[in-house]
């Protein structure tokens, strides 16, 4: 047999390709009546602890959760253009933010502990994937995580499935479910404008850095007009990739989260995340569970106000997490 590097030689690599493609094409009638449809979207694992979230084998973001780390998180969320529109840290104080993992969800007083710092006295802790699912539309992952003291004593245990689902044309949505449980006695989330979710946007979409802009559901512009004030979304959108290609992503709050429509934390200098106890401390007794659900609408463009209420209200009414079925073996 002619070698592939011979042929390319002698003659050329227009001829080879196209010997191969006939090659291909003579093989062509060969067919597998038991084939099935290959998702479109899909949940594959990586290794060093990691899941890659595809779509037509296009990586939109990755979820990350080695039992190095202080918590798991999302890193990175490609936009449209192919660029991250978020960033491992801020942009010019990385060593005291170097919490701001992307997107991540923790608390800033759990019981009195921070699990929001990488200087706080807990963290969360990968337990164990629960299942992957993927189909046509969406794939996600189910993970349990244990919110731990450095002195070894369990906190909450975490059920937690992010599901990453395709919109219209470019944009896509991710939805992060969350149920908190009580580990032995009741666990009070304190007072604080620091958790649950937290997103660090790219430097070049914020205010200041890029010439970004945040805006919220109630008309709010940027940091002075919406920081820690309620609101349905919070979107934060700014240049990536050159001055005219606007990409941007809208933190959605959800009618059944506790308190909504909730407090926003957001800053010009590229940052927002939900304040789930702004308002006062929250109590999760043994036995009755808290549940969450936050959005991410990942879009192209300075999106107007109305689209971004018509992508809310599809979340609002999106199938929610089916938590007795999630530690079912299959």
């Amino acid at each position: 047999m002619i070698r592939i590097e011979r042929l390319i030689k002698n003659c050329g690599r227009v001829m080879v390709f196209t010997m191969l493609l006939a090659g291909a094409a003579a093989r062509a009638g060969e067919a597998l009546p038991e084939a099935r449809p290959v998702p479109s979207v899909q949940a594959i694992p990586l290794p060093y602890h990691q899941v890659s979230f595809q779509a037509y084998g296009k990586e939109l973001t990755r979820y990350h959760f080695g039992g190095e780390l202080n918590r798991p998180f999302l890193y990175p969320v490609i936009g449209p253009a192919g660029w991250s529109l978020t960033r491992m840290g801020h942009p010019h104080d990385p060593e005291s933010h170097s919490h701001h993992n992307s997107v991540w969800i923790s608390h800033n007083d759990v019981d009195g502990v921070s699990f929001w710092s990488d200087g706080g006295k807990g963290r969360i802790r990968h337990r164990r994937i629960i299942r992957l699912d993927d189909n046509w539309e969406q794939a996600s992952i189910a993970t349990e995580n244990e919110w731990v003291t450095k002195e070894g004593k369990v906190l909450l245990n975490e059920t937690r499935q992010v599901t990453v689902m395709l919109g219209g044309g470019y944009d896509w949505l991710v939805i992060i479910d969350l149920e908190l449980k009580a580990a032995d006695k009741a666990v009070t989330l304190g007072k604080t404008p620091f958790g649950v979710v937290g997103v660090r946007m790219a430097k070049t979409i914020g205010v200041n850095d890029g010439g970004g802009r945040i805006r919220n559901s109630e008309g709010g512009v940027n940091e002075k007009e919406i920081l820690w004030k309620r609101a349905k979304l919070v979107d934060y959108s700014g240049p990536v990739k050159d001055e005219e290609n606007i990409e941007g992503i809208t933190l959605f709050d959800h009618p059944d989260n506790p308190g909504f429509p909730g407090y926003f934390h957001v800053r010009d200098d590229g940052w927002m995340g939900s304040s789930l106890t702004f308002g006062g401390p929250r109590k999760i007794e043994p036995g009755k569970p808290l549940r969450l659900r936050y959005g991410l609408f990942v879009h192209i463009d300075m999106v107007r106000k109305s689209e971004i209420e018509g992508e809310w209200r599809r979340f609002t009414r999106l199938p929610k997490a089916r938590w007795a079925d999630l530690s079912k073996k299959r």
